[in-house]
């Protein structure tokens, strides 16, 4: 769980290196509504850039930044329909936009849910500990980067084939960067690096996204919410909310379907893997090219027993839709399948993973015969801006992308979408994929049977999680406090 035990001497310490770093940091509520946040924060920053290295961008930790690199405001939630002649579906398709967030990912708001509850504890001191941040790709630089913003020390873990613009930007903000081996699909060697640390005896505190409740919260409490912001501006009187659609990863922003299902309560839930990776399909294994999603295990903290529908997305369509998507010929194809330009121009706004959530989604548009009177949403985590690199791989293996090459893709991975590597999760079906925790977390990682029984049988496990955004907001509110009277 989340553990807000206050350890008042380390609280302390992190209380004066604020002060000496001049940084107080959001509430979740500042998070969910940034329109509260102090004028005169929002008025600093617009003269700040959306990746600059400064305290005040941990207030732009919200899916309501101004689409804009550099002194931007706060609005509406960023996000993108997918039109049916991508889709190929009558379902309406929303995804909500990574790219506005700083470092271009969402992730950094997950990485900030999980620190900050350690913060104003007074569980971790940024002026003496190290923090550690695991990841396959998006999360270690969020959290690299708050831990940046934060004045402390970092060490980012992340494996050694992911692209290569992920490793460039973080050389420039870790404090220390660790390769381990392999790809997506290489979680367990993440876990191994980190027990080795812990092992070493150095001051450090260990952020796992998998385990920490702190991703959860922060999705249900600020990917949710605007997610419900997002349908009331698109959805009109004869709409319904059909589910969300989302690659499991961390499991952590699935985490904002818990909160959709609970205002409303007819909508599904589905949780999308590689289908070279099948852990919740077939209890399989196996390589993958949907950069960040991570697998062969389940997250500690996925709600599985919420879960609707299991969707498997071969790696290949993502990998070939980002050359449609972003190469000339592609995106001149898409124009003369009827695709607006508005909308061409935005498509590089989602990046590997995206592209395999937005394809879940039309699954799923299939899978329920959905209409034009149904709306699914989902989230682009992040955008092009990280696999450049992939695209240049991609040319120089296969060739310079065609028409031709175009026409394919477009017909066979948008349009070609079929029902296969999906299953309508009963109640059994949902119980093998949580059961499937036991050997990752039980067995290797000292999880107790006790509490994976809870995650189970205790419906008021995730319920108490989900409670925790307001006495943490308390924590912070009496943190910036002590800041402020630190500095008088």
């Amino acid at each position: 769980m989340i553990d807000l035990t206050v350890n008042e001497e380390v609280l302390e310490s992190a209380v004066q290196q604020a002060n000496a770093r001049h940084f107080k940091i959001p509430t979740f509520e500042q998070m969910r509504h940034p329109d509260t946040i102090p004028a005169d924060i929002s008025e600093r920053l617009r003269d700040v850039g959306l990746w600059d290295l400064d305290p005040l961008n941990l207030y732009r930790i919200t899916w309501h930044n101004e689409p804009t690199p550099h002194g931007g405001g706060f609005g509406g939630v960023n996000y993108l329909e997918i039109p049916s002649e991508i889709s190929g579906v009558d379902a309406r398709i929303v995804m909500l936009l990574g790219k506005w967030f700083p470092t271009g990912a969402h992730k950094v708001g997950a990485a900030f849910g999980c620190l900050a509850p350690r913060l104003v504890t007074g569980q971790f001191d940024p002026a003496t500990q190290k923090a550690v941040w695991p990841s396959t790709g998006n999360y270690c630089r969020g959290g690299a980067y708050d831990s940046n913003l934060l004045a402390c020390e970092s060490i980012a873990i992340l494996p050694e084939g992911m692209s290569t613009e992920r490793f460039t930007w973080l050389e420039s903000v870790a404090g220390e960067i660790i390769k381990t081996p392999g790809s997506e699909s290489n979680v367990k060697e993440i876990f191994d690096k980190c027990n080795e640390l812990r092992a070493s005896g150095e001051d450090l505190v260990i952020f796992n996204q998998f385990d920490e409740f702190g991703n959860y919260l922060w999705h249900y409490s600020v990917t949710g919410p605007a997610m419900v912001e997002v349908l009331h501006e698109v959805m009109g009187p004869d709409d319904r909310f059909a589910g969300v659609t989302l690659a499991t990863g961390s499991a952590g922003t699935i985490a904002s379907g818990d909160y959709l299902k609970q205002q409303y309560p007819t909508s599904k839930i589905a949780a999308g893997e590689a289908v070279q990776c099948p852990t919740m399909l077939y209890n399989g294994f196996g390589e993958h090219r949907i950069e960040g999603i991570g697998d062969k295990h389940i997250p500690w903290i996925h709600n599985v027993r919420n879960t609707d529908l299991a969707i498997g997305i071969d790696d290949e369509a993502s990998i070939s839709i980002i050359r449609l998507f972003n190469e000339p010929a592609g995106q001149e194809y898409l124009r003369t399948q009827g695709v607006a330009d508005e909308v061409v121009g935005k498509l590089e706004q989602l990046g590997i993973s995206c592209v395999a959530n937005m394809l879940m989604a039309v699954k799923m548009a299939k899978w329920y015969e959905l209409t034009s009177n149904d709306v699914i949403v989902t989230v682009a985590t992040d955008s092009m801006e990280m696999y450049g690199s992939r695209l240049d791989e991609l040319n120089a293996e296969r060739g310079a992308f065609t028409d031709l090459d175009a026409a394919a893709v477009y017909h066979q991975h948008l349009m070609g979408q079929d029902l296969g590597h999906m299953q309508e999760l009963g109640y059994y079906d949902r119980k093998r994929i949580h059961n499937l925790k036991y050997y990752t977390w039980v067995e290797q990682q000292g999880k107790t049977y006790e509490e994976i029984q809870a995650q189970w049988y205790d419906p008021g496990y995730w319920t108490s999680i989900q409670s925790m955004a307001q006495p943490i907001d308390e924590l912070i509110e009496a943190f910036n406090a002590r800041v402020d009277a630190a500095s008088n």
